[in-house]
């Protein structure tokens, strides 16, 4: 009898879309588990990196029960050093092949054709296929959940975890308005991290990510949601289910148990005082806060200028519109 298929939700997003928040509400149900980005980004000095349970991150108790159930499946774990990345160990033939966004069907055929040239890509395909099957299974052996939430975001990522037979995936699109998405852009470490300055960076004091244009911002929120747009289109219609930010801040509850309704779990169960329930996410600063308050973040209607909103309504306002803003 086949092994049952581990199932893994996918949170497809532009960057600062509100996923930090959604993972956490999701990761306190009892049947979810969520741990963050499971391509796992860089983690800085990992001897001030902070999970958000406040331990240093290779002292978490949680993050060495991880690697030793790794361990068990044949596989030497580190979450500070996790290489669970689709572009780990990539040379630049294959780096180059990642970089543009998830297209057309016809465009994706090619992608794969010219990545199936390169040796390196054929041996660590299957490789990190079976390394991100047996971290999905170990996360679910640690907490006992029915599925984990994988708030990566990147198309690129989501294109190839559709090919791993080993996974039921499921994918959330959550959709935050274009100009708030673009004000985070523009000033990651105010709009878009830890409110407590030490704890940005995850515990460094220091944001990784840096500033955009409002223009260069809009771009890259309307090809982010486009790569969404083109691979759901390649999905099951029961596979995925869009969700709007702004929904979740000011329709939690209702919101929520949509979500779970989809997933497949006891909406009832849900948790609205989510940072109380203990978590283990890397990722946003924004998960070190302690607020448990959900509040619409919509401070981009005071603090970006006309010029600002000119320059994005030029590049995205018709995508913005068909989105219902």
């Amino acid at each position: 009898m086949a092994n049952k298929k581990q199932k893994l939700i996918f949170l497809s997003a532009a960057s600062h879309s509100g996923t930090t928040l959604t993972a956490m509400l999701l990761g306190a149900h009892p049947d979810l588990c969520c741990v963050g980005e499971l391509m796992t980004p860089r983690l800085g000095e990992k001897e001030r990196y902070l999970c958000s349970c406040q331990t240093i991150i290779d002292e978490c108790s949680f993050w060495s029960g991880i690697s030793d159930k790794m361990a068990n499946k044949g596989q030497d774990f580190s979450i500070s050093n996790a290489q669970t990345d689709i572009r780990t160990d990539a040379t630049p033939y294959m780096l180059h092949l990642f970089k543009p966004l998830v297209r057309s069907p016809f465009i994706e055929l090619l992608r794969d054709g010219l990545l199936s040239l390169s040796p390196t890509w054929r041996e660590q395909s299957p490789k990190l296929q079976q390394r991100t099957t047996d971290y999905v299974s170990a996360i679910i052996e640690q907490t006992g959940s029915q599925a984990v939430v994988d708030s990566s975001k990147i198309g690129i990522r989501l294109k190839y975890l559709l090919k791993n037979e080993d996974l039921d995936v499921r994918v959330i699109w959550v959709i935050r308005d274009g100009r708030g998405v673009s004000l985070a852009y523009k000033n990651p470490s105010k709009y878009a991290d830890a409110k407590d300055p030490k704890l940005r960076g995850g515990g460094s004091g220091e944001t990784q990510e840096q500033g955009r244009t409002i223009s260069a911002a809009a771009r890259e929120w309307l090809r982010s949601n486009q790569e969404s747009e083109a691979l759901l289109a390649t999905m099951d219609q029961d596979k995925w289910i869009k969700v709007y930010y702004e929904d979740i801040c000011k329709n939690t509850g209702n919101t929520l148990d949509r979500i779970f309704e989809f997933i497949g779990v006891d909406p009832t169960k849900k948790r609205l005082d989510f940072k109380t329930v203990e978590h283990h996410v890397v990722g946003n600063g924004m998960r070190l806060d302690s607020s448990e308050v959900i509040k619409l973040d919509e401070q981009w209607q005071s603090e970006l200028t006309a010029e600002e909103l000119k320059g994005f309504y030029g590049v995205a306002g018709d995508y913005l519109k068909s989105m219902g803003y």
